[in-house]
């Protein structure tokens, strides 16, 4: 029996698993990185070994230090959650040569499906379908368009799809260098792309008595960046010789890799046509809505089976539908770029059929080195319908202050009439991103009450302004100018934008009164420029300097804190392309090309690999330079 785990991870997940060892009455014991000293995960933790440094390689990357975490600790058992180590065969063999319970597949297993291009050969043998390779040596233009993958890992990374056969060459060294920074092992295929696809995935579960069940299925379609955003279980709109199809599949991609524990198989779906994409042989971000419609905890299930306890012969029936979404500090207006800064405020309405799993709490800060995802919030219904409503609904009122963060764009994707109606494709973002970025209806009436509280907190309310004469005041916020006055009684006039009666103002709320209708706004202000009214996030002064204002012309800074991971080979003295990659940044797990603004020469170049930079730093310098005559 086990009695005490070490989670050889952070944030979300570590909090998700000492929850279920709580309810079991299992010890828990946390890991940590400098930056996570005083995170919520070590807060939650029976006991917290620190893990000396910041970045990943250093840290959560080190299997050695972490088997000697939990035994320092005395714990008998590791769970590797998801990312990081938990996909790692040489990390699960160090645990169980330790001693230790490995809460997780097999060594082999793991193994075996690390290299997808092995996997899928595998997969062949199994009889599980498959899309046919590509060669990109021999590809021609009818095999286009393809998609480039890393064969050792996944989440995005090493991962591009080539439209235009000229751009192969570029694109493949790209992804090989990606996958080689991320996973240390270079290698990358191509299979074709296909436009409009579904991601729909299967979670399976086996003991060590022979049992496997196939969880029914989750569709994970909305990404960004080849990276989930929004799941749901079951799949919508799928047949039943289709769900059939993919059920076997998954439980013959189990049994061919002799498969224990939580794992889960991953297919592109064309139309009424499955294709094997990947196993990933851990728990996924997405499992509580597998738990929701089955009625289980898939983490006490994997302890019970690394135990050594059976299954039942079959999983308990499904019921209703459950729809997950990822709450990002990112921006998804500015190409996704991820977001630091302290949370001031995270607070989630918690009702029937609402799950919530966070990783951080009020008071947290959202760092540079880790995922930048805060929490997911889980809805559960009767039926899909009611479950998107739901979730939709508790995003749209969440109290969410710090960093810009995607909930927004959350709740405006589950209200898009294409996912209402289940029209899902991983495409989804690429087609229709700027309308769900755009400046959402009402904001000007917040930029309206955010002024309006500020001068209250300077004692207009209460008399400051009596026997001030009535001058117009301006107040900016992002790009909306409010024009008020105080009067001598102690409120306000505005008088732009149009048309705005003050019915009440404090430090905090303001109800004012546009075209007919009172409506209340909530303010609240954290001394860093930003101000947040209802669900609107506005400035009033830049987070940060804008450094462009300040740099020479042709200046390449790094637009978010992060680290060199590679920069281009280019000397300085050559000419560069407008839009040529020159540096790339990691920021988050996430890479970010900083590309040249304009054609010219390269004159400095001063990042180099390994360095961290802050945001604004200078990276490089590109000069306007006329083309030579014989370049014409």
């Amino acid at each position: 029996m086990i009695s005490s785990v070490l989670v050889a991870n952070r944030a979300e997940i570590a909090c998700r698993v000492f929850r279920t060892c709580r309810s079991l009455g299992i010890d828990t014991v946390a890991v940590y990185a400098d930056p996570d000293a005083s995170a919520l995960h070590v807060r939650e933790a029976d006991a917290a070994v620190r893990l000396p440094g910041a970045a990943p390689s250093e840290t959560y990357l080190r299997g050695d230090l972490i088997v000697q975490a939990a035994l320092a600790a005395g714990a008998d058992a590791v769970h590797p959650g998801y990312g990081f180590l938990s996909e790692n065969a040489g990390f699960a063999r160090a645990v169980t040569d330790a001693g230790l319970t490995w809460i997780g597949p097999p060594a082999k297993a793991i193994e075996t499906m690390a290299s997808k291009t092995r996997a899928k050969e595998l997969m062949a043998a199994a009889g599980v379908p498959l899309l046919a390779p590509v060669d990109p040596a021999t590809a021609t233009p009818e095999d286009f368009p393809l998609l480039l993958k890393a064969a050792a890992g996944g989440g995005g990374r090493g991962m591009r799809i080539v439209r235009d056969p000229a751009a192969l060459p570029g694109e493949l060294a790209a992804a090989t260098a990606e996958a080689r920074s991320a996973f240390g092992d270079g290698e990358v295929f191509a299979e074709p792309y296909v436009e409009r696809g579904r991601h729909v995935e299967v979670q399976i579960l086996a003991d060590t008595h022979g049992t496997v069940w196939a969880l029914s299925t989750r569709d994970c379609s909305l990404q960004r960046r080849h990276q989930k955003v929004i799941e749901e279980a079951p799949a919508p709109h799928l047949g039943a010789a289709l769900r059939d199809t993919l059920h076997a599949s998954a439980v013959a991609a189990a049994r061919a890799v002799g498969y224990t524990g939580a794992g889960t198989v991953e297919f592109l779906v064309a139309g009424d046509r499955a294709y094997f994409l990947e196993m990933n042989t851990r728990l996924q971000v997405e499992h509580p809505v597998t738990e929701a419609v089955f009625g289980l905890d898939l983490v006490a299930l994997q302890l019970h089976v690394a135990e050594g306890a059976p299954l039942p012969a079959e999983p308990p029936r499904a019921r209703g539908h459950a729809v997950e979404a990822r709450l990002y500090a990112e921006d998804p207006a500015a190409g996704w770029a991820p977001q630091t800064g302290v949370v001031h405020a995270l607070d989630i309405p918690r009702t029937d059929g609402l799950r919530v799993d966070a990783g951080y709490a009020a008071g947290d800060e959202v760092g540079v080195h880790y995922d930048a995802m805060l929490a997911k919030v889980v809805a559960h219904a009767p039926t899909r319908s009611e479950a998107v409503r739901k979730l939709a609904h508790a995003l749209a009122r969440t109290r969410l202050h710090g960093p810009v963060t995607n909930r927004e764009l959350l709740v405006r994707s589950l209200r898009h009439p294409d996912f209402t109606a289940g029209r899902l494709d991983t495409g989804f973002y690429e087609r229709n991103l700027a309308a769900l970025t755009a400046p959402a209806p009402g904001e000007e009436y917040a930029a309206v009450a955010a002024a309006l509280a500020a001068a209250a907190r300077a004692g207009g309310r209460f008399g400051g302004f009596r026997n001030v004469p009535s001058q117009p005041r301006i107040a900016r916020y992002g790009d909306h100018e409010v024009r008020y006055r105080p009067t001598r009684d102690g409120g306000f006039v505005v008088e732009s934008p149009p048309h705005v009666r003050v019915v009440d103002v404090s430090p905090t709320r303001v109800r004012l009164e546009v075209d007919g209708v009172v409506r209340r706004f909530e303010v609240a202000g954290y001394g860093d420029g930003t101000v947040h009214v209802n669900a609107f996030r506005l400035v009033a002064h830049p987070r940060f300097t804008d450094p462009a204002e300040r740099a020479a012309p042709g200046s390449l800074l790094a637009p978010m804190p992060g680290t060199v991971v590679r920069v281009a080979d280019v000397p300085v003295g050559a000419r560069v392309e407008a839009g040529q990659p020159l540096v790339w940044l990691e920021a988050m797990k996430m890479e970010h090309r900083v590309t040249a603004p304009a054609s010219g020469t390269l004159t400095a170049l001063h990042a180099a690999p390994g360095h961290q930079v802050e945001v604004g730093a200078l990276l490089a310098v590109v000069q306007d330079a006329p083309e030579k005559e014989t370049d014409r």
